[in-house]
């Protein structure tokens, strides 16, 4: 047990660095990779997938799925830009879209736990409703913010060429990480979490109330990409019904590659984080590198089927 703890602790660090190591191979690209103004770039890129990937894990932790993420990052940023062209503030704007979302997860969970349904099915669904939606509402066309709207601050890469400073977009990020973190490891409901993910039948019995958690599970982390909606739409300056399409894939991707069971039960904040920001750093490194598209997307799917396998493994190696 000692090992299998070890091995997800330090697994997301190790891939981390055998991508870094991998990128530092090549000698055209360290003098560009390397810097600070590249590494604030991929941390931008970074931002939405990890504000994704904490609600993400929330729901994987407690034995759930969402497929719906993507979607609903899609409609958030177009009811986004909807209210900032009818005049709203950007405080309402913000708080709007988070509630959306929260709606969104508080549907999907009160359906998953009143009605017993299978998440996978539910939330895939709820991700045809949202594109729906997101087209009904923009027209099947963007929807571009006003000029100088504030919300496009929230990643505006200040002195570019610099790592710090960070836009206030990430140092978000960073605090929904911290509290995410601190509601997991720290409060009842992250043990009920862990519980219900772990055994929900000896959950139950030992008087956990199932369907309440799970319902506050989905709405927290509906709120999470409800504020990833509002990172996407600050990244375009604009609301766009298309985008975010497979998002949710990698999203659910850096939660396991960050050592989160899709059994349940095993899950953290942090390895979710180095996840994505795996990912990102694989994306940046190919790219500069020279590889086509399709050949970063073989690689992710190849490193998400190891990270299964290895998941995999420490189970049978738990048992």
């Amino acid at each position: 047990m000692t090992f299998r703890r070890l091995l997800s602790t330090a697994g997301p660090v190790l891939g981390l660095l055998l991508v870094l190591g991998l990128i530092a191979l090549y000698p055209e690209v360290r003098p560009v990779f390397f810097t600070g103004g590249n590494c604030k770039t991929i941390l931008v890129q970074t931002a939405i997938v990890a504000v994704g990937a904490l609600g993400m894990t929330l729901i994987i932790v407690s034995g759930g799925i969402d497929l719906s993420v993507g979607s609903m990052v899609a409609l958030g940023s177009v009811v986004a830009a909807r209210c900032l062209n009818a005049g709203w503030s950007t405080a309402g704007t913000i708080a709007a879209t988070m509630i959306l979302g929260g709606f969104v997860g508080c549907l999907n969970g009160g359906i998953i736990a009143g009605f017993r349904m299978l998440p996978f099915i539910v939330t895939l669904g709820t991700m045809g409703v949202l594109r729906g939606s997101a087209k009904w509402i923009s027209g099947k066309q963007t929807v571009p913010n006003p000029e100088n709207a504030t919300l496009g601050r929230l990643l505006d890469p200040i002195n570019p060429d610099q790592l710090l400073p960070l836009p206030p977009g990430v140092w978000a990020s960073l605090g929904l990480a911290m509290l995410i973190a601190v509601l997991m490891r720290r409060t009842v409901f992250g043990r009920y979490l862990f519980a219900i993910g772990s055994n929900e039948s000896a959950a139950r019995l030992s008087g956990v109330r199932v369907a309440w958690v799970k319902l506050g599970v989905y709405t927290v982390a509906g709120l999470l990409f409800g504020f990833a909606s509002l990172l996407q739409n600050a990244r375009l300056s604009l609301g766009d019904p298309t985008a975010a399409n497979g998002l949710e894939l990698d999203i659910i991707a850096a939660v396991v590659i960050g050592g989160a069971s899709l059994n349940g039960g095993t899950g953290s904040v942090s390895g979710s984080l180095l996840g994505a920001l795996t990912m990102a750093v694989l994306r940046s490194g190919t790219q500069q590198i020279g590889w086509e598209t399709y050949v970063q997307e073989i690689i992710i799917g190849l490193v998400i089927v190891f990270a299964v396998g290895l998941d995999k493994w420490r189970q049978s190696r738990g048992t």
